[in-house]
């Protein structure tokens, strides 16, 4: 199945273009790394394609899964006030990255202020997005976690849910084992709360009682 592509966000263009030449483009298999945890910190990083799994090794020796990095996300964005990257960071997919070296990305920042400003609203989206994900982490029990997940993927509006990943992906992403999710799913479907199509969305079906709560970034 070839990599998913997206063109890149229009921020990731912004900051290419502000310092030309000095961008590279790196290419990465399946399971290859881009970087790991406590590598040198040198660049910030556009997903132009694929998926790219950010991996944090906890002092017990566990591997935690931060976040799953897609087309148009930028990633390692700490990078530009870091010594060190803080997590290893793999190639789910075949995966093709803008480089984008953080000290020509400092000096265009400098230089130009609104590329500055651009940069930090899109930086305050990717951390409200973040707590929304660490709330849904709250939610009890399973089910619910599950349904305000997919509320979440689908919009107010559109009732589909388009996981942008595999099963597996969305399970570490709101911290299930991926045997709960299978077993929530079906629980689901059954009760009449969702339907898989055969696409591979997952429509949510509104039951008498309220829908699932959204957790909202706002205000955390």
């Amino acid at each position: 199945m070839p990599p998913e592509t997206t063109e890149p966000a229009s921020m990731a263009h912004r900051l290419a273009a502000a310092i030309g030449a000095a961008c590279t483009t790196s290419r990465l298999a399946p399971g290859e790394s881009l970087f790991r945890q406590g590598d040198p910190a040198r660049a910030i990083f556009a997903v132009l394609s694929g998926r790219v799994s950010l991996l944090r090794h906890t002092s017990a020796g566990h591997r935690v899964l931060l976040h799953n990095a897609r087309p148009g996300d930028l990633l390692a964005e700490a990078a530009l006030f870091a010594e060190a990257y803080h997590c290893d960071a793999i190639a789910a997919t075949a995966a093709e990255l803008r480089v984008i070296p953080t000290p020509a990305l400092r000096d265009a920042l400098r230089r130009d202020p609104a590329l500055a400003m651009g940069l930090a609203g899109t930086l305050a989206h990717q951390v409200q997005a973040l707590r929304g994900r660490l709330a849904l982490r709250d939610l009890r029990p399973a089910r619910e976690r599950v349904l305000a997940a997919l509320a979440l993927l689908a919009g107010p509006e559109q009732g589909v849910a388009r996981l942008p990943g595999t099963l597996m992906d969305f399970a570490a992403e709101i911290g299930l084992t991926h045997e709960a999710l299978y077993r929530t799913l079906a629980a689901l479907e059954q009760a009449g709360r969702i339907a898989r199509t055969e696409t591979g969305t997952i429509r949510l079906i509104q039951s008498g009682r309220a829908s699932p709560r959204r957790p909202s970034p706002q205000g955390l």
